[in-house]
């Protein structure tokens, strides 16, 4: 169930989006054996998800993107967190917002077809039992002993989830938090912590993860669906023509693109994510082609400009776009190599969504 810390906004929005869940579920769709729902849901997967998820769900194909089929995460996480993670996705990560409302491709039946694709892979969701008790001092060593070298801290990101991201606090309960310590993710490098750490201690993470939720970064993840504009396609359509040097062949430095826009340079900058990312954060002056929607490369002159593609995994979304540019014969198309978070980490001009 969501949690109740989610901000009005979101649940008034995800409210009509649960309901045509529970409508789907009702009339026998997304269930696992509903093959329509669950070949639907396959595809959707395919197109939108496998870059980083896997081509069968597995994790870790970009950007330490997890399982979504390992038996304990889907037993543990019920539909309604499943349509609520695709549709809000994780700001501040390379996991987009896909649902409608806030910029990305899909509908609510479309969520449901890919839960119902997730569930066929997989067991269907158990209650759990949330902890009892549990001291957030506590859990703060433990945390620091067990689990930074993997998921970094309240700041800073490791390897594995980010687990101080706002809105998996929002959605995630105590009981799922609990269940993940103690059952780990089998198949992937979370390991069962249910025989190394008692009940309490368990319990004093969880209250420690709990004590990083901030319900104000939630609602500013809802930024509104606003279409992006047509153009201008081309910064400084009137300058020098830029001048980049690429790393095999394909990447090219952040700093050597701020320098050509410091120099008024002819360029295009491409934003390869879904819309929404776009929406809520972006290089000054980039257009919107997402990775999944590359009839949008039709906007842009093939007349030798240079034309880079960013995201945030940072190499994989932005390298579909580098790969079907060459494959169309522009001359000039190079992945940013360290996409938009250094970009931004650097204090390079970004433009960000009101309340962003």
């Amino acid at each position: 169930m969501i949690r109740a810390m989610l901000s009005r906004s979101i649940v008034r929005w995800l409210a009509p989006l649960a309901l045509c869940l529970a409508v789907l579920v009702d009339a026998g769709a997304p269930r696992a054996e509903d093959a329509a729902q669950v070949a639907a849901g396959a595809a959707l997967y395919e197109k939108y998800c496998a870059l980083c998820h896997g081509a069968q769900a597995q994790g870790y194909a970009a950007d330490n993107a997890p399982s979504l089929v390992s038996p304990e995460f889907l037993s543990a996480a019920d539909d309604r967190f499943l349509v609520a993670s695709i549709a809000l996705g994780r700001p501040g990560t390379a996991m987009a917002a896909y649902g409608v409302e806030l910029g990305g491709p899909l509908h609510e039946a479309e969520m449901a077809q890919l839960v119902a694709f997730l569930r066929s892979r997989g067991p269907a969701a158990t209650a759990l039992t949330p902890p009892q008790g549990g001291s957030a001092k506590r859990g703060a060593a433990l945390y620091a002993r067990s689990c930074s070298s993997c998921h970094g801290d309240r700041r800073s990101h490791g390897t594995a989830p980010h687990l101080a991201n706002a809105t998996f606090l929002a959605l995630a309960s105590d009981a799922f938090l609990y269940d993940a310590i103690a059952r780990g993710r089998d198949g992937t490098p979370m390991k069962a912590y249910a025989g190394e750490l008692d009940q309490e201690q368990i319990a004093d993470l969880v209250a420690y993860l709990r004590s990083w939720a901030d319900n104000s970064a939630a609602v500013r993840a809802a930024t509104v669906n606003v279409p992006p504009p047509a153009g201008p396609i081309v910064l400084n359509p009137d300058g020098a023509s830029a001048e980049l040097a690429l790393r095999d062949d394909r990447f090219v430095a952040a700093d050597d693109v701020k320098r050509m826009l410091d120099e008024k340079r002819r360029i295009v900058i491409v934003d390869a994510r879904a819309t929404s990312d776009w929406q809520r954060e972006r290089i000054e002056g980039a257009i919107s082609v997402p990775y999944y929607a590359l009839a949008g490369l039709d906007r842009i002159p093939n007349d030798g400009t240079w034309v880079v593609a960013y995201c945030a995994c940072p190499h994989h979304a932005s390298g579909v776009v580098v790969d079907e540019l060459r494959r169309r014969g522009y001359p000039h198309a190079a992945v940013l190599d360290e996409g938009i978070r250094v970009w931004s980490e650097r204090g390079y001009p970004v433009t960000r969504a009101a309340g962003g």
